[in-house]
């Protein structure tokens, strides 16, 4: 009687071996799909954030380019203060000369006259060319903050896509790893019992 229990207990240990061995190549095929499963979503995502940073690049070279403009703008704006400066300080100054001369250039009045006109028509096209000017570069500047908030808009909408489907993917893996892992379990439990054993007394 021994020695047949005792070839009972080898049959069993080899069965048991055998069961452990499908079982561990079944996890190892498992584990090499999901670490594939892994490796693509990882060229996904840094294809994503390859994306994200080229976006991120045009963004900043803009704000360049606007800052750029800003410094022209200002650059210009004080040019033009500088010649209206100017031209008022030449008309105060021709105003002063007729104020003294009037009585002894009489015979060029016509003459300084026209020239003060002109001066006047001057200061108004050059008042009207900076206003022109300003105009412009307030709607250059205006559409390129535009370019940038919709290229930032485009940027949240490309990482929270990346984000979504990530989490998506990582959800469908973890319900098939728990599908595959209560399989597994349920096998267990059948061979368990087929050698009349009581899975909930292990």
């Amino acid at each position: 009687m021994p020695p047949k229990k005792k070839g009972k207990g080898n049959i069993k240990k080899d069965k048991s071996k055998k069961s452990t061995t499908e079982k561990d190549d079944g996890l190892t095929e498992k584990y090499r799909r999901s670490a594939l499963d892994v490796a693509v979503l990882k060229e996904h995502l840094a294809l994503r954030t390859s994306i994200t940073r080229q976006a991120t690049a045009v963004r900043d070279d803009l704000k360049s380019q606007i800052r750029d403009l800003e410094q022209v703008l200002s650059q210009e704006r004080s040019d033009m203060k500088d010649i209206t400066t100017d031209l008022n300080r030449q008309y105060k100054s021709m105003e002063t000369d007729l104020q003294t001369k009037v009585n002894r250039l009489e015979v060029s009045v016509d003459l300084l006259e026209t020239q003060l006109a002109e001066c006047q028509v001057k200061l108004k096209w050059e008042r009207e060319q900076r206003e022109k000017i300003e105009a412009e570069k307030d709607a250059i500047i205006s559409d390129l903050q535009s370019k940038l908030d919709s290229m930032e808009r485009e940027c949240e909408k490309i990482l929270h896509g990346c984000l979504d489907s990530l989490l998506s993917h990582l959800t469908e893996t973890r319900l098939q790893w728990e599908e595959q892992s209560t399989v597994i379990h349920q096998d267990v439990k059948d061979t368990l019992r087929d050698f009349g054993i009581n899975p909930l007394y292990i």
